[in-house]
Parts: C-alpha cells; sequence; structure tokens
C-alpha cells in the first residue's frame, strides 16, 4: 500500500509539472500572439499617417487612385523599364484620376533625370510627367545578388521583404503592382496594406527547367561545378530549389491579376502559383520605330548586333565563342570584315566588371579587333546599330520573352536566337509559312545559323526580314500591349 502511495504521488508531481509546462507554453504563445496584434496594429497606424502625409505633400484627394509600381531598378534601360513606363503611360491615358508611384532604389538619380533617360532610351514620353511620383527606398541594397553569395534566392526573397516593407510605411497605394519580380512583397500590400495586387512577371524566380538542370548536374550561373560533381549538394540544392518553390507559389497566390510576358512564363507561373487567372501581356515593342529602317544592307562590314543587359544569364561568352568560331571559318570577300557589337546597358558595379571579363576574354580568344562594346546607348543610337547590322544574335537559354529580339526583327536584322522560351515559342515562328530566323543551342549550332544568314543572296534576306518584321508588327506593338494591360487590370479598379 505504502509503494502504491509513493507511485500516485510520483504520478501527481509528474502531472503537476506537465502542466506548469502547459502554462508556460500557452503564456508564451499568448505573449507572442499579443506582440504579433501589437505589431501589426502600430503597423497599420504608422501606414496611414505616413500615406496621408505623403498624399498631402503631392495634393492628392479623395478623387485620386495610387497606383504603386514596385521596380527598385526603374532607370536601368533595359527591358523590364519600358514595360514599366508603357504601363505608366497606359494608365494615365485610360484614367484621368489615376496617380502613379514609382516605388526605386536608384536615389542617385533625380525624378527629372530617371524620365528623361526614359524618353531617351525608349522614345517613350509622358505627357502627365508631374502626376508620377518617386518613393526613394534605401534597402536596395538588400536585393542585390553580391548581398547574399549562399542562398541567394531565399535571401534576396527576405531582402524584398524588408525591401517591400520601407516601401508599405512610406506610401501605401490603392493599388499595387509589382513590376519586377519581387513576389514576396505581395502579402504585405495585400493583408498589411489592404491593397488590390497585381504582377508583371517577365520569369519565374524559380522554374522546373532550373530544377531539371540541377537535378541532372548541369553546371550554369546558377548551379556552381562543384555542386554538380557532388551529389550530396546536388540532393541538397534540389530540396532548397523545391521547399523555395513551395514559397514562391504560396506567395504569388496573393495576387488580384497575375499577368505574364510570354506562353513559356504562364505555363511555368499556372504551374507554381495556380492563379485564378494568369493572362499573356505580350512585352510593348516599339516596332513603329525600327520599321522606317530600309531593309538594304550594302556595308563591306558585317555586323552582327547583340542587345542585352550585361547579366550572367544572357551568356556574352557564348556569343564570343561564336565570333572567334566564324573569323576562323567564314568566307570574307575582299575587303570585307565581321563585328560583334555588343549593345546593352549596365545596372551596377557587378555588370561593369562583367563588362570587363568579357573584354579580357574578347583577347584571350584573339578577336578584341573585331567585338565592340556600346554601353548605355540612347535610343537614337540603337535605331542607328540595329539599322546597318545583317544579323542580330540572341545567346540566353529560356530567355522569357525577347524584347530584343523583336526589336531586331524589326529593324530588318536576320535573327538567330537561342532555341528556348520565349524567342522559340512566340517570336522566331514562321509567318504565314514563310520563315523569320534562325534557331539554336549551342556553339556549333550558332556559328552554322549565323554563317547561313551571312551567306543568304539580297533577295532571300530581304524576303526573311520583310516577313519577320511583318509578324512581329502584326503581333507585337506598344498599342497591342496598352490594350492587353488596360484589359487586364480593369478589375483592379472596380471599387
Amino acid at each position: 500500500g505504502r509503494h502504491r502511495v509513493v507511485g500516485l504521488g510520483t504520478r501527481l508531481k509528474v502531472m503537476d509539472e506537465n502542466c506548469s509546462c502547459c502554462v508556460c507554453l500557452l503564456y508564451v504563445l499568448l505573449c507572442c500572439s499579443a506582440l504579433l496584434v501589437v505589431t501589426f496594429a502600430l503597423s497599420k497606424v504608422l501606414i496611414v499617417i505616413f500615406t496621408w502625409r505623403k498624399k498631402r505633400e503631392w495634393g492628392y484627394d479623395g478623387r485620386h487612385r495610387v497606383v504603386g509600381f514596385f521596380h527598385p531598378y526603374c532607370n536601368a534601360g533595359g527591358g523590364g523599364e519600358r514595360v514599366l513606363w508603357q504601363a505608366v503611360h497606359a494608365l494615365q491615358s485610360r484614367y484621368p484620376l489615376v496617380r502613379c508611384v514609382i516605388y526605386t532604389g536608384d536615389t542617385d538619380a533625380s525624378s527629372k533625370d530617371i524620365l528623361n533617360k526614359a524618353h531617351s532610351r525608349f522614345g517613350i514620353t509622358l505627357s502627365k510627367e508631374d502626376e508620377i511620383h518617386f518613393v526613394y527606398l534605401k534597402l536596395r541594397k538588400w536585393v542585390e545578388a553580391t548581398r547574399w553569395p549562399r542562398f541567394t534566392l531565399l535571401g534576396q526573397s527576405v531582402g524584398s521583404m524588408l525591401l517591400g516593407m520601407e516601401a508599405l510605411l512610406k506610401l501605401c497605394p490603392d493599388v499595387y503592382i509589382d513590376s519586377m519580380g519581387y513576389a514576396f512583397t505581395l502579402p504585405l500590400f495585400r493583408w498589411l496594406g489592404g491593397c488590390k495586387v497585381a504582377s508583371y512577371v517577365h520569369y519565374p524566380v524559380v522554374s522546373c527547367d532550373m530544377i531539371d538542370r540541377v537535378s541532372s548536374r548541369q553546371a550554369s550561373h546558377n548551379n556552381a561545378a562543384f555542386i554538380g560533381r557532388s551529389r550530396i549538394l546536388t540532393f541538397l540544392k534540389l530540396y532548397y530549389y523545391r521547399f523555395f518553390a513551395k514559397l514562391y507559389g504560396a506567395v504569388g497566390r496573393c495576387n488580384n491579376v497575375a499577368m505574364v510576358n510570354s506562353s513559356w512564363t504562364r505555363d511555368h507561373i499556372a504551374r507554381l502559383w495556380s492563379p485564378a487567372a494568369c493572362v499573356v501581356v505580350y512585352p510593348p515593342c516599339d516596332t513603329s520605330a525600327f520599321q522606317q529602317l530600309p531593309l538594304a544592307r550594302s556595308d563591306k562590314v558585317l555586323r552582327i548586333a547583340s542587345v542585352a543587359q550585361f547579366r550572367p544569364e544572357k551568356d556574352h561568352s557564348l556569343q564570343l565563342k561564336v565570333i572567334a568560331e566564324l573569323v576562323n571559318t567564314f568566307p570574307l570577300e575582299k575587303g570585307e570584315t565581321v563585328r560583334l557589337v555588343l549593345i546593352g546597358s549596365c545596372r551596377h558595379e557587378e555588370d561593369q566588371q562583367r563588362v570587363q571579363d568579357l573584354k579580357r576574354e574578347a583577347e584571350k580568344l584573339g578577336i578584341s579587333n573585331q567585338v565592340d562594346f556600346l554601353l548605355n546607348i540612347s535610343y537614337a543610337e540603337l535605331q542607328k546599330e540595329l539599322g546597318r547590322s545583317l544579323v542580330a544574335l540572341h545567346t540566353m537559354w529560356n530567355e522569357h520573352f525577347g524584347i530584343s529580339v523583336v526589336e531586331c526583327m524589326a529593324a530588318g536584322c536576320v535573327m538567330v536566337a537561342h532555341d528556348s522560351a520565349g524567342p522559340a515559342m512566340d517570336i522566331v515562328v514562321d509567318w504565314e509559312g514563310k520563315r523569320t530566323g534562325y534557331l539554336a543551342k549551342n556553339t556549333a549550332q550558332f556559328v552554322s545559323c549565323v554563317t547561313e544568314a551571312l551567306q543568304l543572296t539580297e533577295h532571300e534576306r530581304i524576303e526573311l526580314v520583310a516577313a519577320a518584321r511583318e509578324s512581329v508588327q502584326r503581333r507585337f506593338s506598344v498599342q497591342v500591349f496598352e490594350d492587353s494591360f488596360i484589359q487586364a487590370t480593369e478589375l483592379l479598379f472596380v471599387r
């Protein structure tokens, strides 16, 4: 009996200790919940106060609808920036009481400088410049790849949430549009800011193709060679990518409207986000300006143009290898020379370093005298260069769309693009039974295609580029983009 009493006492003591642990745990949970509620409420109060002050400063009243574009690199001068400014133009033309606000990290440029560059680079004239305002963000460094040498996707996504929170605290819009691919900002603006939110997706941050490349252990710009050589590291990276894909899908489903720029992007976003609607809105391509260029080319210099930002995924290195091979194999007539003209914008020091690396590579290949680098040139200079180029080269694997591909085709260049994604599925396709360009996947194929393009007779070349020009004119234009963008976003402006 004595043993039973002792055993009962021990059990009661254990139960008492368990109850104490449960009470402590419950207390901690209640405290954390209270802290979250207080933080949420305080954030809402601060957002309301700061937004009211900013709207008052800019002269906004209850009639105005504020549309915020999250575009931290709005002064970069690439295809994504063309989409941004054409979207702003479309909204201003359609809705007189809409006021557009750009969240940017370009703190070294004034609003006038940014708008002037948009006009110079893209030929876009915004008639209501005084109705466009900029919210300057100081935390942009947290979304740069150099800040996150390891776990870059996850690090940049966390960084984008910090940057998004800074943007939201400075001004909460009525409609929020992520126009640069920072999907992890969407929950902040929808649930904390109470905004209607939309995305214009240029490419998925993570895709099934990326996962497949890691799985097959191929070295690429986003899969280091040492990882590809290790089974264990490959397994861990696959797990990381799949985990991130789940997170990316969760935040993407916060969208009220999801717009994508190509069939390839639509297929991947539909699989990752499963949005209620996924609308293809082809990017604005100013084909009208390039269509004024003559199709005839008479220069003895056989120019091969490349138009792309100096980013690793654009694979400029492949272009140098193609030219090095071409210089040694292509039969030139007397007085003829082959030149590769690399045209693109540099966003920051990292891009500048990449250009220097490419120049050194050209020297090693012995073609430095056959390669020109034209950085951050104006729209007029771009037209001039494309107007005298015979061939255009685009080597990015899985280019989401390829505005520069369209521009080169409209300018009368024979297009040689990578046989994947946007160029293969939407752009360099037969038009009314006629060829519009060439597609290739590796160095040998690119050399073969460029050689064939340079050897076309004048009649054959004119027939090909005329079909290419008509194709892009009918399918991709500024007006087609603006009409599609307005139609896709109408839901956001229903009060």
